[in-house]
């Protein structure tokens, strides 16, 4: 499945390497200059960035690589577009999510999700409608439909990007990634739970900096409260198998992240690029 894989994140996570990701800013510059990085995703971030899906398909046609395109023959983005959504999980939004699939995003990552409800509902958000008897129903989908801008980014047929257009690993096949932001103790609390009665977790994602905060060491990530927290979340995925990313990833802590089991890395593209790179040349890939 790897070598077809439209999903370079779940390429990396079925090839059981290391995944590397970056934040990026809705600019057209920045795709374009990393459409050809080694990296296996860019997340385009509106938590903290103003929310313009308008300007999100825009970076997302000038991350396509032509060159690449023809080469590889895939119609797929050389580095697979994932979007961090404004709205916490106790919102319980689903029009954001919906928004940013229907302009061809691979994935969602939701912040702030610290209940088994505020999961099932993130998995649910990404999902459509299925028949009672097509397995793999649960979480049942409520995404709406509207896949036109989609399925012509994914370049497939609508009938394709219906069967592609699920979320990994519910859906063998599925494309669509959902990213869980751990970043409060009672998301430590319930995360044994989510992933335990959750299928569809794609990957949790730690969010040192909130963590942080409610521990009482804003940005101390070096911090035996800090570090222990993250260690717990760590440990629990590891117990369900389930990938979990470090938001804050340099030249000086990736060895150190990688032995500890993280299994996707991201960064600012500036501050990770080369050490990406180093990384797969060392790791032969």
């Amino acid at each position: 499945m790897s070598d077809t894989r439209l999903n370079g994140l779940i390429r990396a996570f079925e090839s059981g390497k290391p995944a590397y990701a970056a934040f990026s800013k809705l600019d057209k510059q920045t795709a374009i200059e990393l459409s050809d990085s080694p990296y296996d995703a860019l997340v385009f971030e509106m938590e903290h960035n103003p929310y313009d899906v308008s300007a999100l398909g825009d970076a997302f046609q000038y991350l396509l690589n032509r060159k690449h395109i023809a080469q590889s023959g895939s119609v797929a983005p050389k580095v697979t577009p994932i979007a961090r959504i404004p709205a916490n999980g106790v919102e319980m939004n689903q029009s954001f999510a919906k928004q940013v699939l229907d302009r061809g995003a691979y994935g969602v990552i939701w912040p702030h999700v610290a209940t088994v409800d505020q999961a099932y509902n993130a998995v649910a958000s990404c999902r459509y409608a299925r028949p009672k008897n097509v397995p793999l129903y649960e979480p049942k989908g409520v995404r709406g439909d509207g896949p036109a801008n989609a399925a012509r980014y994914w370049g497939l047929s609508m009938a394709d990007y219906y069967r592609k257009a699920d979320v990994w690993p519910l859906a063998p096949e599925g494309e669509i990634l959902v990213g869980l932001m751990c970043e409060s103790t009672e998301a430590i609390g319930n995360l044994d739970d989510m992933l335990a009665n959750v299928p569809g977790i794609g990957f949790i994602l730690i969010g040192e900096g909130d963590l942080s905060q409610q521990l009482g060491h804003p940005r101390d990530y070096e911090h035996p409260e800090v570090v222990d927290a993250m260690r717990q979340i760590v440990e629990t995925c590891k117990k369900h198998k389930v990938v979990v990313g470090n938001p804050h990833v340099g030249a000086k802590n990736h060895k150190r992240l990688l032995e500890e089991g993280y299994g996707l890395l991201m960064s600012a593209p500036l501050r990770s690029y080369g050490v990406v790179g180093q990384a797969r040349e060392t790791a032969g890939y």
